[in-house]
């Protein structure tokens, strides 16, 4: 085998659009661009000439699966900007509206995406109802699902695009009932979380690779809101120093941007955050997932969906604690005099770390903007990862093995969740492509625009 390229079009089980593209080269992997190819939607220059007020709305609508994070990162950077420190409560329901957020969002991945790949099942919907296992985790998804969406309608207003949380506080509050309902419904859903995490605990997928882990880590417990960025060789940053740190890439052949810590890759989500915190984790959630959490700190990368799994449950540990132990009041949202300045929000959202910069005028006026996703900061990972994946592969492995290794090793990332038909397709080129010059039954696309060798195929 001399030279095979790999390009992998149409990405959907991601939010927007990505390409991959890898090139082999007498066996070694030489090149692989992971390209986000979505068109620039121009949210940070939309900010511009807004009212600080409206900007927490406006950048929930970057993304529809995790908007709540950005409502969340937004207010802190305006509240930052603003010189406004908020109550108590307001603390815990900011806690409570992202325990619902991390609950609904890591179901849907680890269900709806990932589960179907360990029972070798195309879709979560193609389960056997039949079968006591499949019928079992059909129900568990939608049960642990249906408790972080109902956490988040109680706390936030809706479990996307909140409506109740603001600058300066939360416009309603739950009702006693309402927290009682919760309650109840988590405590019902906590023994499928169990399950879940002793699925992935026993997943053999494995990938080892030696790479950075960087996350926001709170000083009391383990959570998504307040603390310091930590990485995992014990370097320690303030939220403000952000741009210290993060090294901007800019990758050519991608419309998103990337980063680099210390000229290397890293990587952020729940992988990280379990690994850089798990003695923080909610005791009873410690208690029911010890074996578990025996694997961490871990560098196999398929671990971020065990992680995601045990985030689930310190959720719904510390929900229930917290929903439990609280009557919550009615107090008036916190508003100060607009002045000029420059605010910075962090958060991790439920895949990585999520930073807003806001600056305004003595008028609130927004005059600048910067947002950096999770997904830009472990862009360049992932290519670290698929070139991992692929070479001891790429001589043994057929192009429809090895374009599902690369698309499982994608997934476990979740590097942002849309829903698709499929989730790739692998356009094979070069000559002398060994066991790939087959057609394994895949029509050929002589026109298609990638084309550039006689063994073009489709999978």
């Amino acid at each position: 085998m001399h030279r095979i390229d790999l390009r992998l079009d149409h990405i959907t089980k991601i939010e927007g659009d990505a390409s991959m593209d890898v090139t082999v080269n007498d066996g070694k992997v030489t090149d692989v661009k992971f390209a986000i190819v979505e068109y620039k939607r121009f949210f940070t220059e939309a900010m511009k000439g807004k009212n600080i007020a409206a900007i927490p709305a406006h950048l929930s609508r970057i993304c529809g699966t995790c908007s709540n994070a950005h409502v969340m990162a937004a207010i802190a950077a305006a509240e930052d900007a603003l010189g406004i420190e908020v109550t108590p409560q307001t603390k815990l329901l900011r806690k409570l509206t992202m325990h619902g957020l991390v609950s609904r969002d890591h179901a849907l991945h680890l269900y709806l995406f990932v589960m179907p790949d360990l029972f070798n099942k195309d879709a979560f919907l193609d389960f056997d109802d039949n079968d006591p296992t499949q019928h079992q985790l059909l129900h568990d998804g939608f049960d642990v699902k249906s408790a972080g969406n109902h956490l988040s309608q109680l706390v936030a207003g809706r479990s996307v695009h909140a409506t109740f949380p603001v600058i300066g506080g939360f416009l309603q509050f739950p009702s006693p009932e309402g927290a009682a309902q919760c309650i109840e419904e988590m405590k019902a859903a906590r023994p499928a979380v169990l399950r879940l995490i002793e699925i992935f605990a026993k997943d053999s997928q494995h990938l080892d690779r030696k790479t950075k882990f960087m996350a926001l880590i709170p000083e009391d417990t383990f959570g998504y809101i307040g603390g310091k960025i930590i990485t995992d060789t014990g370097e320690v940053y303030e939220q403000k120093e952000f741009r210290s740190h993060l090294e901007h890439t800019v990758l050519p052949y991608s419309q998103a941007s990337a980063y680099k810590y210390k000229g290397e890759s890293y990587m952020v989500g729940a992988l990280a955050r379990i690994n850089l915190a798990k003695d923080k984790l909610h005791p009873n959630t410690k208690k029911s997932a010890a074996e578990a959490l025996k694997l961490f700190p871990s560098t196999n990368i398929f671990h971020n969906n065990l992680a995601q799994a045990i985030e689930i449950l310190h959720s719904i540990d510390e929900s229930i604690e917290i929903l439990s132990s609280t009557v919550f009041k009615p107090e008036p949202v916190i508003k100060v005099p607009m002045r000029a300045g420059t605010g910075i929000g962090v958060i991790e959202a439920p895949r990585g770390t999520l930073y807003h910069k806001v600056v305004i005028d003595d008028q609130g006026i927004v005059h600048d903007g910067e947002v950096i996703v999770p997904t830009g900061q472990n862009q360049v990972n992932i290519e670290r990862d698929v070139a991992a994946v692929v070479e001891p592969i790429i001589e043994t492995e057929s192009k429809e093995k090895i374009g599902m290794e690369i698309e499982k090793l994608i997934r476990a990332y979740d590097p942002c969740m849309s829903c698709g038909a499929h989730f790739l397709k692998v356009k094979w080129m070069g000559k002398d492509a060994g066991p790939h010059s087959h057609d394994h039954g895949h029509s050929h696309d002589q026109n298609h625009p990638h084309n550039h060798g006689p063994y073009t195929c489709s999978a």
